[in-house]
């Protein structure tokens, strides 16, 4: 099994001396200071220093000054070879996506894939296929689409949401929009799905929180709190929150979720509290934290956030965690406890435990597990949630470490020859005809039952930043750039390693163009990364002592 150390070479012993000070000097784009290097400091030293309100990370005079689009040719990796041929296809092909609305730029469609027959929904705009579309803007100093994205998007929150007779919370946000142009009127509108037309007929329960997020990363670039402390806006936020804060039946502080309600939307066996879900959950309500005002309605959903916050943060480091002392407890677990002391709290069984997870689960390394309910484990690793609770820090600096432990521990399982697998394993047989109901899409290996998607690696990029692990997320863009543009830009791969482009997937995919370009970006400058990262929240949990492996 091939391992790429976080400690040791990757390849060449120039190529181990991996500089990020000469990318961080060369190019004077954030405020940041460039004296040491980014190996010398810590993540968490360069994050806290522009943690406090937001102001601008593109507000440095050399920024504005003759870079005017800093990213649009990139070098490679800081080598003096000149611009990496795979930065101006990666642009020309995002910009020929761009939606325009009434003559301004709204978001981009999620695919251009002209040799495609059918179209279905890929020339949306989607709320959450947008997202590394925005931060690539962000990044290259274009935030006018990303503000014009916020502001349409949040106007379609206030749509008429009816599936059937059935009419969904005031919240809810689109799935995607489209631009109905009518020629004889000469007109232009937007037309919202909330989930009407989806397969399955699913509300997506991600777009709220990708919206709050996204708002946050364009403040926190921008430096501009005008468009977050706008009535529009704070009412938005607040509107999203009451679906999820309100008050009922559920004795635990996550989410319940039914199949097909974020990025896997296809019937997967995620039903129940998917971490994808609860680490978008979270780190939506530590944004909207920063961005709700305290006054009249706002100091009511501080409080609440507040209260959430502490039991959640509890709840999942607590209860959705796996590593080996943890899987050991799990295998000598007695059952049918009845009393406060219970050991077992949710009445797991013993041999529910799949046998794979056993060779799975290194001794040193661990990961959130894909759900937890009631008598029910779903030991399945995500990759999403796992990077989300990374970046956001609900994961703890000693839990964050150990996740990119395992990734390195079993790279050719989740990495493989493209990065990265959206779930391992793949359900296969029984199992799989049970779950997806002989789902033909979700085939063993294929799409979202253990298919690799390209738009994951800026992801797994910003958390081998935020760990210190920087030649980690080098060697997966390298993978990608010996596929990706030789491939056509796909939505996803097939097999066991993603040797294979998937045998249903779009060509020049969106966001797969777009993680990269994000991906590539933030390895390039890692204080691009401040934009989306969340730091400790300290008041709700206790001081942690950080690993060694925590510094860079």
């Amino acid at each position: 099994m091939k391992r790429v150390s976080s400690h040791v070479s990757i390849a060449s012993e120039a190529e181990i001396n991996f500089d990020l000070s000469r990318l961080l000097i060369d190019k004077p784009k954030f405020t940041l200071e460039r004296k040491r290097s980014f190996d010398e400091q810590s993540w968490s030293e360069l994050s806290h220093r522009h943690n406090d309100g937001f102001d601008s990370v593109a507000q440095s005079p050399a920024f504005r000054n003759g870079f005017e689009s800093p990213f649009s040719t990139g070098t490679h990796f800081g080598e003096p070879s000149g611009p990496h041929p795979l930065v101006n296809e990666a642009w020309e092909a995002l910009r020929k996506s761009v939606v325009h609305f009434r003559g301004q730029p709204v978001g981009t469609v999620a695919a251009v894939d002209h040799a495609s027959e059918e179209v279905l929904n890929y020339d949306q705009v989607f709320v959450r296929d947008f997202v590394p579309s925005a931060l690539a803007f962000l990044m290259n100093n274009e935030p006018e689409i990303v503000k014009n994205f916020l502001l349409r998007t949040l106007h379609l929150q206030s749509s008429e949401k009816m599936v059937d007779r059935f009419k969904l919370g005031a919240g809810a946000m689109p799935a995607s929009f489209k631009v109905d142009r009518n020629v004889n009127r000469n007109t232009e509108t937007l037309v919202a799905d909330f989930g009407e037309s989806a397969i399955g007929r699913v509300a997506p329960v991600d777009s709220g929180f990708w919206w709050i997020i996204l708002l946050r990363a364009y403040t926190k670039y921008t430096g501009d709190v005008s468009l977050s402390e706008s009535p529009d806006c704070q009412k938005c936020m607040r509107l999203i929150l009451s679906l999820c804060l309100s008050e009922g039946f559920d004795t635990f502080p996550t989410l319940l979720c039914t199949d097909g309600c974020s990025m896997i939307d296809r019937r997967m066996g995620i039903y129940g509290y998917p971490i994808e879900i609860q680490a978008l959950f979270y780190m939506a309500l530590r944004c909207a934290l920063q961005m709700l005002k305290p006054d009249g309605e706002g100091k009511d959903f501080i409080e609440k956030i507040g209260q959430r916050l502490h039991a959640l943060t509890y709840h999942m480091r607590n209860y959705f965690w796996l590593d080996f002392p943890h899987l050991n407890n799990i295998y000598r677990y007695k059952t049918e406890e009845y009393s406060h002391t219970a050991v077992n709290k949710f009445n797991v069984i013993p041999d529910s435990i799949p046998d794979w997870v056993f060779d799975f689960m290194p001794c040193k390394g661990g990961y959130f597990l894909g759900n937890v309910s009631p008598a029910m484990m779903d030991f399945r690793w995500f990759a999403l949630g796992n990077c989300i609770a990374i970046i956001s820090s609900l994961a703890t600096p000693e839990q964050s470490s150990a996740i990119m432990d395992l990734i390195e521990e079993r790279w050719d399982e989740l990495v493989g020859e493209v990065p990265l697998k959206i779930v391992y394993p793949a359900l296969e047989n029984h199992e799989w005809r049970i779950i997806t109901g002989c789902d033909p899409k979700n085939t063993r290996w294929s799409y979202h039952n253990g298919g690799s998607w390209p738009v994951l690696l800026w992801l797994l990029t910003a958390a081998c930043i935020k760990t210190g692990r920087p030649q980690m997320a080098k060697r997966a863009i390298e993978l990608s750039e010996a596929r990706l543009l030789k491939d056509g830009w796909p939505e996803y791969y097939d097999g066991k390693l993603g040797k294979f482009v998937g045998k249903q997937a779009r060509k020049f995919q969106t966001w797969s163009i777009a993680g990269y370009l994000v991906a590539r970006m933030m390895l390039e400058d890692p204080s691009t990364l401040l934009m989306i990262t969340m730091e400790e929240d300290r008041p709700v949990k206790p001081t942690m002592r950080r690993s060694a492996s925590w510094n860079a």
